[in-house]
């Protein structure tokens, strides 16, 4: 999330707790690497600061968060990001393929919203929301990836694996040889392996997500250890 060709056009929010449905969304003109736990912005259900910030909000940013915060209240955490492979697979007709086991989790979870322009107009939001349904993560077509989460946990991972499964696809078809893609029943069954939502296996493993959290706060600790100030 710290590469710098996002520049300072990706959001991240996060739903705080009480009834105020107010949220902390990244300061628009920050680069990731700048960005501490001191300057997000607090904002309402509109996006507009409730409380004094130096630093301004993405209008295009809330227009899509506040959407799927509104209409979504598992979704206490929202990813948006425009990386490289995630850009190449949105403007792809066929969209994210099962070519692999990270790209099997979000097999029948995935929605797909068409491109209307920077996201400025209020009107697009229902649209935004209709298209991403019930699921865990969305492709903007011609635009990126968004992921959802009921904690910043699932978001963040989710948004990995999406942008890992986005990279192998661009890398798989840059080959120029056939694909092999397993068929439906492999690919739902490894989607609800991957989800916790599958009971016919013979072993379980539920903490993987935990597991990875933690590694990763092992990680930013060391290298970005000024996050929290």
């Amino acid at each position: 999330m710290r590469k710098t060709h996002a520049l300072i056009f990706t959001h991240i929010s996060v739903r705080l707790p009480g009834p105020e449905h107010h949220f902390l969304i990244n300061p628009y003109g920050l680069l990731f690497e700048e960005i501490t736990a001191s300057n997000l912005v607090k904002i309402d259900l509109a996006g507009r600061p409730v409380e004094e910030s130096p630093h301004p909000v993405n209008p295009a940013g809330f227009v899509i968060h506040g959407a799927i915060h509104a209409a979504r209240s598992d979704a206490r955490c929202i990813l948006h990001t425009h990386t490289k492979a995630g850009c190449a697979v949105a403007a792809q007709e066929h969209g994210l393929l099962p070519l692999n086991q990270i790209s099997m989790e979000f097999y029948g979870r995935l929605g797909y919203h068409d491109y209307e322009g920077v996201a400025l107009n209020l009107d697009e939001q229902q649209r935004l929301v209709a298209d991403l349904g019930s699921h865990p993560a969305m492709i903007l077509r011609n635009h990126g990836l968004l992921t959802v989460g009921e904690t910043p946990v699932q978001a963040f991972l989710r948004m990995y694996y999406l942008d890992k499964a986005c990279e192998i696809q661009t890398a798989a078809m840059a080959a120029g040889t056939g694909l092999v893609t397993p068929g439906p029943d492999i690919c739902e069954l490894t989607a609800r392996q991957l989800a916790g939502e599958d009971d016919s296996s013979d072993l379980q493993d539920d903490k993987a997500y935990d597991l990875a959290w933690s590694a990763l706060l092992r990680l930013v600790e060391r290298i970005a250890p000024d996050y929290r100030a």
